[in-house]
């Protein structure tokens, strides 16, 4: 298979931290906090939320009987609620994909049929009704959602009625051992990749001495707790890593900063949502801030320009991060754009676009449209097969029994059992003078 192609250029990236912590995991978190460094103290005030990745994940079982109705997808994406701003990339994606399937002869020579739906937010029933009227509209595949919360709040549904879940955005490591009857995919990257992008860069970087800052939710402590696992593969010490589990709710996080300045670390990680801009503040008042000189690390929850909104000017300059990020060109981005000409963010567009293709070569592939059909040959055609990268490139091949290797507008993805790619891209972003993000380069982990 071919690799991801790490594309080095300076481009501006639009990114809104509320949209990429709405892709991660729960928004509710609990309560308390737990700090640890080896060698130093430890405060506990509830035990911090964990996942295991360690599984064998559930797979799909094809059905006896194939169906050849049109293939009908639904999509489960933020059209209303906190994270409305981030549906616009994604629906344009979708629609792009459909556009571009039906063109060149649709599945199963019909056309596909879109059914669109708001996913709303975690504070809102939405995702469920939207899921009810696909459901019974006959989705054979529901897309989204961005959130991992919202997902997991529906999650249970889609996979009991035979229906393939794929999103394009969730990240949690909560979905790679969730007993979903082998029915949920994505194509983001797992934090357990994400890890080893952010400890790459910090060591990179020559961080010997390291601080990590992550709330407590399977989002933050499943990355920190694989962040502390690949710094020490990368030759840092035990005891030179602190680790501190916050409640993201708190009013304050001076206790928590203060014990980062006490460590004297020389990289500080922050995994936090729109909380970071407290912590940051904070930071800079006790004089460890990215513009004191501090070396300080982002992620996807908060490395986006809303971040810069949220507090005093210059105060993230020269704070670096990672966040899934691929490189799709500009001809693709022109694409979106004809599709929905106000777009300004392309986030997690491509791998909407893909997400799409996807269900429809293994509907093609399963010559039939039913949910369990799909889900039993989504894997196999994103890897070890010929390569093609379009669906009207890859449907004679597999029409014509040929086993395919799909490598999409993202780059690689050859899937996981878990159905989700064995590859991430991540950008490699800075913050600037003027609190904007800059994308430096790629970093591609997996494989």
């Amino acid at each position: 298979m071919a690799r991801r192609t790490i594309v080095r250029t300076a481009a501006v990236v639009s990114v809104a931290s509320l949209a990429l912590f709405g892709c991660s995991s729960s928004d509710d978190s609990s309560s308390g906090s737990e700090s640890s460094a080896a060698g130093g103290s430890s405060a506990s005030a509830s035990a911090e939320a964990t996942v295991s990745t360690d599984c064998t994940p559930e797979q799909a079982t094809a059905g006896a009987t194939p169906v050849t109705t049109p293939l009908k997808l639904g999509t489960l994406l933020p059209e209303t609620g906190s994270l409305a701003f981030l549906g616009p990339p994604e629906v344009a994606g979708v629609q792009l994909a459909v556009n571009d399937i039906n063109g060149a002869g649709g599945v199963l020579s019909q056309p596909m049929e879109l059914i669109p739906g708001d996913s709303g937010d975690t504070t809102t029933d939405t995702a469920n009704s939207t899921v009810d009227r696909e459901l019974a509209a006959g989705a054979s595949v529901i897309l989204g959602a961005a959130s991992s919360s919202v997902s997991l709040k529906v999650i249970d549904k889609i996979a009991s009625a035979g229906v393939v879940q794929i999103s394009p955005a969730n990240t949690s490591d909560q979905f790679v051992c969730y007993p979903d009857k082998g029915q949920y995919f994505r194509t983001a990257p797992t934090d357990v990749l994400q890890a080893q992008a952010l400890s790459q860069l910090i060591s990179e970087d020559g961080g010997q001495r390291v601080s990590i800052l992550a709330l407590n939710d399977p989002y933050g402590t499943g990355l920190a707790s694989n962040t502390v696992t690949n710094l020490e593969d990368a030759g840092v010490a035990s005891d030179q890593i602190q680790k501190i589990i916050y409640d993201p709710n708190a009013q304050s996080f001076n206790a928590e900063v203060d014990q980062v300045k006490n460590f004297n670390p020389d990289a500080v990680a922050i995994i936090g949502f729109e909380e970071s801009a407290k912590i940051i503040t904070r930071m800079h008042e006790i004089g460890i801030g990215p513009s004191d000189g501090t070396a300080v690390y982002g992620v996807d929850g908060n490395m986006g320009n809303a971040l810069g909104e949220a507090v005093g000017a210059g105060l993230l300059d020269t704070m670096r991060g990672t966040t899934p990020l691929t490189d799709v060109g500009a001809g693709f981005q022109d694409r979106l754009k004809a599709v929905n000409p106000a777009l300004v963010d392309f986030n997690y567009a491509g791998e909407s676009y893909d997400a799409v293709v996807i269900s429809a070569l293994a509907a093609e592939q399963a010559k039939s449209t039913a949910g369990v059909d799909i889900a039993a040959n989504i894997n196999s055609v994103t890897k070890d097969g010929t390569k093609c990268t379009t669906f009207q490139e890859c449907l004679p091949l597999v029409k014509a029994g040929t086993d395919i290797d799909y490598d999409g507008v993202t780059g690689q993805l050859s899937f996981t059992d878990g159905g989700e790619p064995a590859v991430g891209s991540y950008g490699k972003l800075v913050f600037g003078p003027d609190n904007k993000l800059t994308t430096e380069d790629y970093i591609v982990v997996g494989g």
